[in-house]
This record gives C-alpha cells, structure tokens and sequence, in this order.
C-alpha cells in the first residue's frame, strides 16, 4: 500500500478543528447541519476488524409524505487493493482478489446492505496503463456466463442482494472483442443485464483505447426490487451528458466504479458525481480503489516523463451524494473499505418538485444545438463587434 501524509479528511478535521468550528466547516463541506451516522450491526463491524478493512455508515433521510410510504435501501461500496504481485499467475491473482471482496460483500449483507457495487475492473490489476496485450488480456471473460458473474450470482441470492461488479469483458458472439463492461446481477441470482463503458481516457498512464472501444449498449438502467440504478463507468463521470442520459432513462442511484489516480483527478472527484447528484435528482455512488500496483516491465505516459513500473497511488475516497446536494465523508485515501448508505429513494422526487430542474431543462433546445454541434460545418454562435465604423 503506498503512504499518504493525510489519509482520511473528515478524520484530520476531526483531529485538529474545536467543536463549534467542525460543526460549521461539516455543514458547508458536507451539506448537513448534523452527521448522518448509521450505527453497523456488530457482526458487520467484526468482520471488517478480522479482515482489516474500514467500514463506514451513513445515512439520508427524505421528507415524510402522506401517500408514499419511505423507500429505503442500503447500499455497498467496496474500494480495495489488489492482494498478489502482478507477476503471480493469472488465475491466483484473481482467486485472490474474490477471496477479498468476497469477504467485504458478506461484511455488506451483515450491514444490511440490499446493493452492493465494486469498483472498476475489480478481478485484476489496472494493467491498462501498460499498453501490453499479454498476460493481461486473460483476465477477460463473458458478461453473463463468466465464472466472476457465475461466483456473484450465489451471493446475490443467498444475501437477497443486487450486486454491481466491473470487468474486462470478453464478447464471445461478436469475435472475443473485449469491453470494459459493469454487470447487473439481481437478487435472485440472474443475471439482469450488462452496460460497456461510453467514454475512454487518452491522457497520462490512462491508455485504455489499446484494449476496448467505447460502449454500444447507449444508457440503461436496471429496474430491480430495491430501485432504478444505473452504471456510469469511470471516464464518463467528466461527461455531465452521460450523467444526464442515466436520469431521463429514469435512474435513481447511479454508481460510478472508477479507478484513478493522486494528482491526476483528485480535484475533481468530489465535485463531478456530487453534481451530476444535484443536476439530475438522483443518488451518485462513485468508488475509487487504493494502493500502487507495480508492473513487470516499465512503460512511459507518453507525457515526457520518465519511464517506470508503478502505477497509482490510487486515491480510494468513495462516497454517496444525494440529490439535495448533501453527500457522506470519504473512505479512506489508502485502506481497503466499505462504505454502507442507507438512502430514502423518496428523496429523488421531493427534490424535483422543489427545483423544477426537469421542468426547466428544455431538451428540445439543446438537442437542436447538439445536433448542429455534431456536423462537420459546425460553426460557434460567437457574436462579434462589427468591424465597420460607425457614422
């Protein structure tokens, strides 16, 4: 694991700010006047403790209405490191890493957790920065019939638990191309359904295009026991119309299982999904993994660095962002964590009635400029000062 100087923020504010001042700064940081602690039954919290891992609890309540009944569910958000050198056989390195999350979604459904997601590419090494085909292009398999899913598929039963998990996909039918795929397991064990990531980084160690194209499955969303979740994968949380898409098509909690890096979007990762939260009336669950991963052969950025063999410090800090605009502290920057949210989906709808942002959106304004925007003769609606002079 590699050393950050501050691991936790709510932590450090809690070490070093007095009472009053923590109170105010939590208010404007978080968006609540109050913590939201959701207490973690003891079998949870002991599982976590055996295995070394954090676990937290929160959760966001909505007005009480006199015709709806509250919604509430629990969600999971799993954050870890790789657990075997990635020059360990392929199948060991994976064995490995179930074996971990396996013990986190258990953690999960003692915590009473109905959704559990993980985070991008979970069975594996983020080995994309590598650009090499070889071994790395193993860890690919089917969506629906592969032994991740099938392994998933009997927790999510024997837990009555959704679980979201991202992987390297292997299309059989369509020429083994490969896909950076999240996959939509329901309670009962089936397989649900499945969407490939929309947009891939070109930029710094990020070299993903090498391995997959962009998605073709537009934007679903899965409609299950326990609400409409959708998947936003990792790069699509910088494209505020990805997010968008996920809300028309009816979301209610929208997860974006990431895998990024310290110095590179860390500004940014507290900001993107919190907004898209806000902008489109939804719960966002954006989750990061943690630790250096440190790779055979040394390979460049292409950004006039030097060459080199290590790939991170991978940030963690997941967390929850509500439609009000309100979200949980992080996980950790640097320890393997589960983060359990208890949300009232009611919240989605009382925040649109109170913002109009729906009603106020005007879609078939911005579909004539986009589709202007996307031909070839395109040109900006610039306004200029007329160069004439004037009598």
């Amino acid at each position: 694991m590699s050393e950050f100087d501050l691991n936790n923020l709510n932590e450090c504010l809690e070490k070093y700010l007095p009472i009053d001042k923590l109170t105010e700064v939590k208010r404007i940081l978080y968006g609540l006047e109050e913590d939201q602690i959701l207490d973690l039954s003891d079998s949870a919290t002991a599982i976590a403790q055996k295995h070394g891992f954090e676990i937290k609890g929160y959760r966001f309540t909505a007005r009480e209405e006199q015709i709806r009944k509250p919604r509430v569910v629990r969600v999971g958000a799993i954050q870890n490191s790789i657990v075997l050198p990635t020059t360990a056989p392929i199948e060991d390195q994976r064995t490995a890493i179930w074996n971990k999350v396996t013990t986190m979604i258990k953690a999960a459904a003692a915590a009473g957790c109905n959704i559990v997601c993980t985070q991008e590419a979970w069975t594996m090494p983020f080995a994309f920065c590598t650009r090499e085909k070889f071994p790395w292009c193993e860890f690919a398999e089917e969506a629906e019939h592969g032994p991740t899913t099938k392994m998933l598929a009997e927790l999510a039963k024997s837990h009555n638990m959704v679980i979201i998990h991202s992987i390297l996909e292997r299309d059989i039918e369509h020429g083994e191309t490969i896909w950076n795929t999240a996959v939509v397991i329901s309670n009962n064990g089936r397989y649900l359904g499945k969407h490939r990531k929309n947009h891939i980084p070109r930029v710094g160690d990020f070299n993903e295009s090498t391995y997959y194209m962009e998605g073709n499955t537009f934007h679903p969303v899965f409609e299950t026991e326990f609400g409409k979740l959708a998947v936003n994968i990792c790069y699509g949380r910088h494209h505020p119309q990805n997010w968008m898409m996920f809300g028309l098509n009816g979301a209610e909690i929208v997860f974006n299982p990431s895998a990024t890096i310290g110095r590179l979007s860390e500004p940014l990762w507290s900001i993107e999904a919190r907004n898209a939260a806000i902008a489109n009336s939804y719960f966002t669950v954006p989750i990061n993994r943690v630790g250096t991963e440190k790779f055979p052969n040394e390979y460049t950025s292409g950004d006039g660095t030097t060459a080199h063999k290590e790939f991170g410090p991978f940030y963690g800090s997941s967390y929850v962002a509500a439609p009000d605009g309100s979200r949980t502290p992080s996980l950790s920057r640097d320890k393997d964590g589960l983060l359990v949210t208890e949300l009232d989906l009611n919240l989605c709808r009382q925040i649109k009635d109170f913002w109009g942002f729906r009603m106020t959106q005007r879609l078939s304004l911005y579909a004539e400029s986009f589709q202007r925007a996307s031909k070839s003769d395109f040109k900006p609606q610039i306004i200029k000062e007329s160069s004439k002079l004037k009598d």
